[in-house]
């Protein structure tokens, strides 16, 4: 590739065909390049050009897409993060995911920009990168491993040490194809969201390993870069509780703004938040650092349970959504109880969020008795029951028992098998996604429900963290309960964060997305303003609700559950009714978008501006 010069990218994509062992290269080329970028836009492209309807996501020819972009290994700190895009099981429409650690920038060093999956496997295998170099490798030893002992297992057979290689896999919930399986690695960074594990599971592709190795692609203004990375590393420090506190510093923040999810949605009370939060577990349990790649916000740490039943357990430091689901969720008070979760849902390869939006709701029917022992095998699902916690995750993994097989489906599926009056207790939007771990009915977080219900992604698609609408010029909203208000800011904020996935970035080291556009131009010489940032974002949207429409998405679907719409009863947002004009948030979200106000598909003006005429076809 020595006639490659687009700065910030290798310029090649290896394709792995899982059914005939056989793997190929190919390039890359700058157009290409600057319609897509990298990431969540670059797989996007493959996975509408390569999957068409009627393929499902178990189908052979689903595709698995693992994508870096170009800040990825440029020297940006903590910038090594990578997506994973297919066809998942949640919605069984296009899902993306992104992780962080260490394998965005590694893979670049290894000679790839991306990996495309395609096929399955006769028996269980991983793909070792390094050097420019591929192999599939045999992993029947690997069968049923957790991700933990996944990973020290590969590391032993490499000979190599912690950080000489980063490893991604599956563990038992890919394997048995639960409907929430992650992917995992680098010690409890989660590919989380749209069930890709499940997807990783289905062709038997137990682990991808990538050697670290030197920058081997050409940074336009590595002078210029340095300046704007220390710029926005300073302002990173600044955002939030994240530098000082970790992203469960503003735990007891959203408590007070009645967006803390506790017992299901029965109730927003939940005193024991002090004790919960970020602040909390830095002053009384020990920390270890343990930072992403280049990071210098270095929020990662490892955390020794000091206080408690759980006292010298030791794993990572939970984010946010993991206090959130293993505390408030469930009914839990016990910090170390939390940890403890935290690293078992992570060895077993599920997404936090779905599992304990589903154990939630089990423990919320066997507290009314839809559910009795008889059906728990004789578990206690009572609320804050950490050790029964624990038990079911495990079952859920290995689709264990009437239960485990159950809630292996995520939560609107089993609700409703369930039916009757349970039914309704279960939060989701209607695609098949749940939440992230808030009460979104909470102060400011109506935009992150809307957001959910009508994503493309499988997850949130237009926020994140919140909304920060100064960081890219806009007039800041004055009422967060206005239904005319959120739905037209989530449709003028729309774009930027799936620009920002397609980059190999971490939201919590480059939050500032001016800032970031700026190490991205030095990075890459492009010069674009952040308007052309907006575009590529808005591009990605619009091909993948075509790919959704192709793939029978709809617009009904388009909407929470009973319970995540529902009016708190109590706490802050007591009384606040966003379902009260869903329909017309709907239909002015669609019209400001640029699709049908009826249909809810792009029109075909929307689609020729963004450069996607030829996808006008696709949707007659």
């Amino acid at each position: 590739m020595a006639d490659f010069h687009v700065p910030g990218y290798v310029g090649k994509v290896l394709r792995v065909d899982l059914s005939g062992n056989k793997i190929t290269e190919e390039k890359l080329d700058e157009p290409i390049l600057k319609k897509w970028v990298g990431g969540a836009g670059l797989a996007a492209k493959y996975l509408y050009d390569e999957v068409p309807p009627g393929v499902e996501w178990d189908d052979p020819r689903n595709r698995l897409i693992w994508t870096t972009g170009p800040l990825a290994g440029s020297g940006v700190f903590g910038a090594a993060t990578f997506n994973v895009t297919a066809k998942g099981p949640m919605t069984n429409l296009a899902g993306c995911s992104q992780a962080n650690g260490y394998f965005g920038a590694y893979l670049k060093f290894s000679g790839f920009d991306g990996i495309i999956f395609q096929g399955v496997s006769p028996k269980m295998v991983y793909l070792v990168i390094k050097d420019g170099r591929a192999e599939v490798r045999d992993a029947g030893h690997l069968a049923g491993k957790d991700v933990w002992e996944v990973e020290d297992q590969v590391r032993k057979e490499l000979g190599v040490r912690e950080r000489e290689v980063s490893v991604y896999a599956i563990g038992p919930a890919g394997e048995n194809r639960v409907f929430h399986a992650t992917i995992v690695g680098d010690r409890g960074h989660v590919a989380a969201h749209g069930g890709v594990g499940a997807v990783m599971g289905a062709k038997n592709l137990k682990a991808v390993v990538v050697y670290s190795g030197k920058r081997n692609f050409e940074v336009n203004d590595p002078e210029g870069l340095k300046a704007k990375n220390t710029d926005l590393f300073e302002f990173a420090k600044t955002f939030g509780t994240i530098y000082q506190w970790g992203s469960g510093g503003g735990f007891s923040t959203l408590y007070a703004m009645g967006a803390l999810p506790v017992k299901n949605y029965t109730t927003n009370l939940y005193p024991e938040h002090e004790k919960m939060n970020g602040q909390y577990m830095r002053t009384h349990f020990k920390m270890r650092p343990v930072p992403c790649y280049q990071c210098r916000i270095a929020h990662v740490k490892e955390v020794t349970v000091t206080e408690g039943p759980y006292t010298g357990f030791m794993g990572e430091e939970p984010e946010y959504e993991l206090l959130a689901a293993w505390g408030p969720q469930i009914g839990n008070a016990d910090l170390g109880a939390v940890v403890m979760l935290t690293k078992e849902v992570d060895k077993l390869g599920m997404d936090c969020n779905e599992g304990s939006w589903v154990v939630g709701w089990a423990m919320e029917c066997f507290e009314k008795g839809v559910f009795t022992k008889k059906e728990t095998d004789g578990l206690d699902l009572t609320w804050g029951n950490a050790q029964a916690v624990k038990e079911i995750l495990n079952w859920i993994s290995r689709r264990q028992g009437y239960l485990g097989n159950l809630l292996a489906d995520g939560v609107m599926r089993a609700s409703q098998k369930v039916g009757g009056p349970a039914a309704d207790w279960a939060i989701y939007g209607l695609k098949g996604s749940a939440p992230r771990s808030h009460d979104h009915r909470g102060s400011t977080r109506w935009y992150e429900l809307f957001d959910t219900c009508l994503t493309n992604t499988s997850s949130i698609e237009s926020t994140w963290g919140g909304i920060h609408p100064k960081l890219v010029d806009m007039q800041e909203p004055t009422d967060h309960f206005s239904h005319e208000q959120v739905s037209t800011f989530n449709a003028k904020y729309s774009g930027i964060r799936l620009f920002d996935d397609c980059l190999g970035t971490c939201r919590f080291a480059s939050p500032h997305p001016k800032l970031q556009l700026e190490c991205f131009n030095a990075v890459t010489g492009w010069n674009w303003t952040l308007e052309d940032a907006f575009t590529v974002g808005r591009r990605i949207v619009n091909l993948l609700r075509v790919f959704n429409f192709r793939h029978g998405m709809n617009i009904e679907d388009e909407k929470p559950s009973k319970r995540y719409g529902s009016i708190p009863g109590d706490g802050p947002a007591k009384g606040k009714n966003i379902m009260e004009k869903w329909a017309w948030m709907v239909e002015n979200y669609y019209r400001l978008m640029g699709w049908d106000p009826q249909t809810g598909k792009p029109l075909p003006e929307t689609l020729e501006k963004l450069g996607l005429k030829e996808l006008i076809k696709d949707l007659k």
